[in-house]
C-alpha cells in the first residue's frame, strides 16, 4: 500500500465505530467511513473538539451537525498546492487527501520528462472533480484538459487552480460526459501524453447518460488509447468502487495500453496513516502504466 504520509495540514486524529476524526488545517471533522469496523477509540479526548460531524441517515444520504462555529470554506496546502475546502453533501469536503500519493507520482513523471526531453506534456484528466490532479499536473508544467460532467465541481476546480497561483498555465475546462468528449477528441485528431481517470462507481452525464463502473470501465480505457500520443508518458486509473481489485484495473491496462505501448505497470492500494498510531485507513485502489 502507498501511503499519503507527507501532509502537514491534514491529519487523521483517530478512527473508531465507523467514523474518522480528521484535522483539516484548524478545522476538525468527523466523517463516516465503511472501512472503520472496529469499536474502540485510541484517543477518546480528541473527539471533544469537533467542529462538525456528518451523520448518515438510515434512509440514505445524511446531514452535517455543526458543533462549533466554522467558516463556510477554508484552505489547506499540500507542498506548493492550495485547495479550497468546504463541507458538502454526502460527507465530502471537495478533496481526497489520499490522492497526494498520485499527485506526487504525476508531478515527478512530468518534471523528469520535461527536463529530459524539453517537450510539452499534454494531460487529459477525466472525471476530474475539483481538480486535485489538474492542479498537480499544472504545477509540474504540463497543460491540462479537465473534464467533468458537473458545472459546480468544474467551477471549484478553477478556484483551486487560481488559489494555487496557476491560472496563467494552459488549462481547458470541459463540462461534458466523458465518453462523448473522448469520442469528439478522436474525431478531431487531438492527442494526449498522459491520461488520468477517477471514475465513479455509478453516475450520470450532462444529459442523463448512465455510467456503471463494471460495465463501462474497460470500454472507456480502450477508447482512451485512441487519444494517446505516439510517445505517451503515463496512464493512471484510480477507483473507490467496492469489490473491484487493483489487479482488475491492472489487467485492463495490460489488455489496452500495454498492448500498444512498451512500458511498465503497477497496481495496489492507497491509504492514509493515523497520527501517533500504527493504524492505516485504506482509501481506494490504483493501476498505473508508465513508459
Amino acid at each position: 500500500m502507498k501511503l499519503a504520509n507527507e501532509w502537514k495540514e491534514y491529519k487523521i486524529l483517530d478512527m473508531a465505530d465507523g467514523q474518522k476524526l480528521e484535522k483539516w488545517g484548524d478545522i476538525i471533522l468527523s466523517r463516516p467511513d465503511p472501512q472503520i469496523i472496529w469499536k474502540n477509540k485510541s484517543f477518546p479526548d480528541k473527539w471533544n473538539k469537533i467542529n462538525a460531524t456528518y451523520h448518515r441517515s438510515k434512509t440514505g444520504g445524511g446531514s452535517w451537525e455543526f458543533n462549533k462555529k466554522m467558516p463556510n470554506f477554508w484552505q489547506i496546502h499540500y507542498k506548493k498546492l492550495t485547495f479550497n475546502i468546504k463541507p458538502m453533501g454526502f460527507k465530502h469536503t471537495g478533496l481526497f487527501p489520499e490522492q497526494a500519493v498520485n499527485w506526487d507520482w504525476m508531478i515527478n513523471k512530468i518534471e523528469e520528462e520535461r527536463k529530459k526531453t524539453k517537450r510539452e506534456i499534454k494531460v487529459l484528466n477525466l472525471f476530474a472533480y475539483t481538480g486535485g490532479a489538474t492542479v498537480a499536473c499544472l504545477s509540474a508544467g504540463a497543460s491540462v484538459c479537465h473534464v467533468d460532467s458537473s458545472k459546480g465541481m468544474t467551477i471549484w476546480a478553477k478556484e483551486n487552480v487560481i488559489s494555487s497561483g496557476l491560472e496563467k498555465m494552459q488549462v481547458r475546462y470541459i463540462v461534458d460526459d466523458v465518453v462523448k468528449f473522448v469520442n469528439r477528441e478522436i474525431r478531431r485528431g487531438n492527442k494526449y501524453d498522459a491520461i488520468i481517470m477517477d471514475p465513479p462507481s455509478y453516475g450520470r452525464g450532462t444529459k442523463g447518460e448512465v455510467w456503471q463502473f463494471e460495465d463501462n470501465i474497460y470500454d472507456l480505457v480502450e477508447l482512451c488509447t485512441k487519444v494517446l500520443s505516439d510517445n505517451p508518458l503515463f496512464f493512471l486509473i484510480n477507483s473507490y468502487t467496492t469489490g473491484i481489485s487493483s489487479t482488475v484495473l491492472n489487467n485492463i491496462l495490460n489488455l489496452t495500453v500495454g498492448k500498444r505501448y512498451k512500458g511498465k505497470q503497477e497496481c495496489g492500494e492507497i491509504g492514509l496513516p493515523m497520527e501517533n498510531s500504527k493504524l492505516i485507513l485504506p482509501c481506494g485502489i490504483y493501476a498505473r502504466w508508465e513508459k
